[in-house]
């Protein structure tokens, strides 16, 4: 590890921009290499299609990562209604198209009231939750049919925001382990015309804000320019500690 990074190693809390596409390790991996640190890990996964705030902690600051991942989260986004996807997002191809035409603008505001406050949800079948140690969405791209139970959530703010059929644009605010696809697809049930999330953006974890967060661009031109900025500083010769330490006092 190069001396300039020392802070890292010795821990630090970093907000990050998840691009699109990008899996939360993605960034883990990156952050490993450019700092020469193994001890990183993140605080709540954002799905690939994601983007937004990853809270990832470095050296000793690792140990708060559980506190950070129990904090309230708050999501933007879209549903795209009239068809459902077997993944809830756009993973995989719409199917099971519908038409839109006698639902009313009304319909869509008020049914968030259905989702909001203590609901039990279950989670997408292809998520990365556990069964027998491995991961469901190994059984659901097999086409296996697997089963989970609904577990509880809180939902506290849920908002239509702007209709621009077939999307419909939405702010959430919730708890830990709550799945915005689940949502969508749910969401899209209470209409009876389907619905698949089609864009998703974490801007909240706790008090910790997306506007403060690094895109990994500028993280990556940081790192360098600290290592920089290090290599350029000029030598102190021994001769320049031997004079200073005989300078008199004054």
């Amino acid at each position: 590890m190069h001396p300039a990074l020392q802070s890292y190693l010795d821990g630090k809390v970093l907000l990050l921009d998840k691009p699109l596409h990008w899996t939360s390790f993605d960034v883990v991996k990156k952050i490993r290499i450019l700092t020469k640190i193994s001890k990183v890990g993140h605080a709540g996964t954002l799905d690939p299609l994601a983007t937004g705030l990853l809270i990832v902690c470095t050296g000793k600051y690792t140990k708060k990562i559980n506190e950070y991942m129990g904090m309230e989260k708050e999501y933007t986004g879209s549903f795209t209604l009239g068809a459902t996807t077997p993944t809830y997002d756009l993973e995989s191809e719409p199917q099971n198209l519908t038409d839109l035409s006698q639902l009313s603008l009304q319909e869509i505001h008020d049914a968030p009231i259905h989702f909001t406050g203590d609901i039990l949800q279950v989670p997408p079948m292809h998520s990365a939750i556990k069964r027998e140690g491995k991961p469901v969405y190994l059984a659901a791209r097999k086409g296996e049919h697997v089963v989970l139970e609904p577990r509880p959530v809180t939902i506290k703010e849920f908002v239509i925001t702007k209709i621009d059929l077939p999307k419909v644009y939405f702010k959430v605010v919730c708890s830990t382990g709550t799945y915005i696809r689940s949502l969508a697809n749910d969401f899209g049930k209470a209409l009876g015309v389907g619905a698949y999330l089609s864009s998703l953006c974490r801007t909240r974890i706790g008090n910790f804000l997306l506007g403060d967060a690094w895109s990994m661009n500028a993280f990556e031109e940081e790192i360098r320019s600290l290592i920089e900025k290090e290599q350029h500083l000029p030598a102190i010769e021994s001769s320049d500690i031997k004079m200073a330490d005989q300078s008199p006092i004054e």
